[in-house]
């Protein structure tokens, strides 16, 4: 992973093999990010697992093994007890130029991953709703 910032935009470059969740934690904490916002996700992911919330703790995974264009990556990253907090959405195309979409838990670069990040000082958490079961954002 390469990262490069001005002001508040951080890029970062993934390379083949790299975990995106692991490498986006890294360059949160390389840069000292307590909150941001995924402004854009592009490249190419395989081992994807995107979920679709069905019910209290049922996000319906499904894998995607094989390669797939990373179209749209976006959400939000937090620092909440020394721990990163992701909640990112993706949508993906496949070599019909079909896409799919949902909640992003999981993928591996395949070709490349370029990311940006919008580091802001608005201090936010997450906080189980037990009606629903998600993490909610906590604004206080």
């Amino acid at each position: 992973m390469q990262s490069k910032r001005k002001g508040d935009i951080i890029f970062i470059r993934l390379f083949p093999g790299e975990d995106v969740n692991d490498e986006l934690k890294k360059a949160c904490k390389d840069h000292d990010i307590k909150t941001s916002i995924v402004l854009s996700g592009i490249g190419q992911l395989n081992n994807v697992k995107l979920g679709y919330f069905n019910e209290k703790g049922d996000y319906s995974p499904e894998n995607f093994e094989k390669p797939h264009e990373l179209l749209s990556l976006t959400g939000n990253i937090c620092n909440q007890d020394d721990e990163y907090v992701l909640h990112l959405h993706a949508v993906l195309g496949n070599e019909r130029k079909n896409a799919i979409g949902g909640h992003f838990i999981d993928g591996k670069v395949t070709v490349t991953g370029e990311i940006v990040l919008l580091k802001t000082d608005i201090i936010v958490g997450r906080v189980i709703n037990e009606k629903t079961g998600l993490k909610n954002l906590l604004l206080e």
